[in-house]
């Protein structure tokens, strides 16, 4: 099982760290036969219309639409969860369009009204995770496939549909692997 982590722009080192720790065979990627070489793809936070833009320029984008048709997992955070949304409120930046969400950019605020919050996530277990919101998005709309995970003050932060994974926040800024082993298990199921 081989996790990719998209490379143009973003925290995806943490990442790639964070699937270090757990002993998998990860490696960032930024072109389009890196992302075509992997299992399951994670989508990074950062700004999400640069990293569309990018995915654009470098041809990404449509690689990891090849790896979404596969069956491949992909996991957004943050920016990555924008970048998988059918639609995104109030913008018509460029998205992979895969998840059946609508979601809102900086739901919660600008930079300064960051925080951390313990969340039950429905499918981790061994009690609440600790998690961190950067500037972080919010689903406003889901379609009738997707299956809500967790929530804020009503704020949906969490979904899966499927082969793809939405978190508004960053579990790879915490030391605690428990969502990253809730994608593992989801590649190990798509495998078979």
């Amino acid at each position: 099982m081989r996790i990719g982590v998209l490379s143009l722009q973003g925290d995806f080192a943490e990442h790639v760290q964070a699937f270090e720790e757990l002993g998998v065979e990860v490696s960032a990627v930024k072109r389009p036969e890196a992302v075509l070489a992997c299992d399951a793809l994670v989508l990074p936070g950062g700004e999400s219309t640069t990293i569309g833009k990018l995915c654009v320029r470098f041809g990404v984008g449509e690689a990891i639409l090849d790896l979404a048709r596969r069956g491949a997992p992909i996991w957004g955070t943050c920016a990555g969860m924008i970048l998988l949304a059918r639609e995104i409120e109030e913008s018509d930046q460029w998205r992979l369009g895969l998840m059946d969400i609508t979601v809102r950019r900086n739901a919660f605020g600008r930079q300064v009204e960051s925080f951390e919050a313990d969340l039950e996530i429905a499918g981790v277990p061994e009690g609440p995770l600790r998690t961190v919101f950067i500037r972080a998005p919010v689903i406003t709309r889901i379609g009738p496939q997707v299956e809500v995970l967790a929530s804020v003050e009503d704020k949906i932060v969490a979904a899966r549909e499927g082969q793809y994974l939405a978190t508004a926040f960053h579990p790879e800024l915490t030391t605690d692997r428990r969502v990253e082993q809730f994608f593992l298990r989801m590649l190990e199921q798509s495998n078979g």
